[in-house]
């Protein structure tokens, strides 16, 4: 493709001086690349729209622009706003690029993404090796969630992760280039014309699984995901969400895993899927309990999820029942 170009879009929540210092990252990155940067402010409203655009001002960055969302729809729709805007002159890029407001790229890490994706027109995406300020590697190669990697990932025992090792979710950290079912989206390559052709983040995701939904779309289309460890990003991590912290799971991380679910597999395997992960995480408490273990699960985690998703997949059967009793009943005048 000669000369291709890349919209970079980098999503702004309370967090302007490190979306600032990502972008100038970013900007270092994109020089020799056609293309721009988007920073899209998640409808922060603490002035960080504004001091963000100053800055740009003052610093004067001609290739990048701040967008407002007008509403914080959360990760996907954030990213959405930025890769609608398309570039400034209203032409579409040939790749869109996204970039977490804690991350910052290698000098070369944007271009080792753009010549990966430009040799080999079968893969979709393509992602960072991720790591931290400290140098420490961040996991973000990962396989499609099942039933089995529900079960294995809650029962927290060597002997049946060794068994079920093909269906868990983490991939060690591969040393070449390599295709994987999904990626962490702190940084993150996408074609244009695959996103134009299976539609872009699922915006029903408020934070979490959007990329794996979105990497799983892909795939049914024919594209693969892969992983390129010559593209080097910093990543501090949790910053927005604050998921280090969490004193407990957000119920929007449960809406999204179960929507992750019901979405791409139906409500039956959901139902499956849930069970599998209580079981697992049933028996893992019981095993602590009998050998004193302190439980490495947040509190009431496994009570959570099965409040949650057994109302929720009793609405959804509701719904149905409803609908379906409603196509039932003649027409007036029939």
């Amino acid at each position: 493709m000669p000369n291709p170009n890349v919209l970079t879009i980098i999503l702004n929540y309370k967090t302007a001086p490190m979306t600032l210092r990502s972008t100038e990252a970013a900007l270092a990155a994109m020089d020799g690349i056609s293309g721009e940067i988007v920073i899209v402010d998640n409808d922060s409203q603490d002035g960080s729209f504004e001091a963000i655009s100053a800055h740009i001002a003052k610093s004067g960055w001609d290739r990048v622009r701040v967008l407002q969302s007008g509403r914080n729809g959360g990760f996907g729709a954030g990213n959405n706003v930025g890769i609608r805007a398309g570039l400034a002159d209203g032409s579409r890029p040939d790749y869109v690029y996204v970039l977490n407001s804690d991350a910052f790229p290698a000098p070369d890490a944007i271009g080792h993404l753009l010549t990966y994706l430009d040799a080999n027109p079968e893969i979709g995406f393509a992602g960072s090796y991720i790591h931290g300020e400290d140098g420490e590697t961040h996991l973000t190669t990962f396989r499609f969630p099942s039933v089995f990697s529900e079960f294995e990932g809650a029962i927290k025992f060597g002997p049946v992760s060794k068994l079920l090792a093909a269906h868990a979710v983490p991939v060690q950290t591969p040393s070449q280039d390599s295709l994987v079912d999904w990626l962490a989206g702190a940084s993150l390559m996408m074609r244009q014309p695959v996103l134009d052709e299976i539609g872009l983040f699922d915006e029903t995701f408020f934070l979490y699984f959007e990329e794996t939904d979105l990497c799983l779309r892909a795939r049914r289309a024919g594209y693969r995901t892969a992983f390129v460890p010559k593209s080097e990003v910093a990543h501090i991590g949790s910053v927005t969400t604050g998921m280090k912290g969490w004193e407990k799971v957000p119920n929007y991380w449960f809406d999204s895993r179960l929507h992750y679910f019901v979405k791409n597999h139906g409500s039956l395997y959901a139902a499956v899927a849930t069970l599998a992960h209580l079981a697992g995480g049933g028996l893992h408490w019981l095993r602590c309990l009998v050998t004193r273990k302190p439980l490495d699960v947040k509190p009431n985690f496994l009570v959570t999820m099965a409040r949650h998703d057994l109302r929720a997949l009793s609405r959804a059967v509701f719904v149905f029942r409803r609908r379906k009793a409603d196509c039932a009943k003649p027409a007036i005048g029939d």
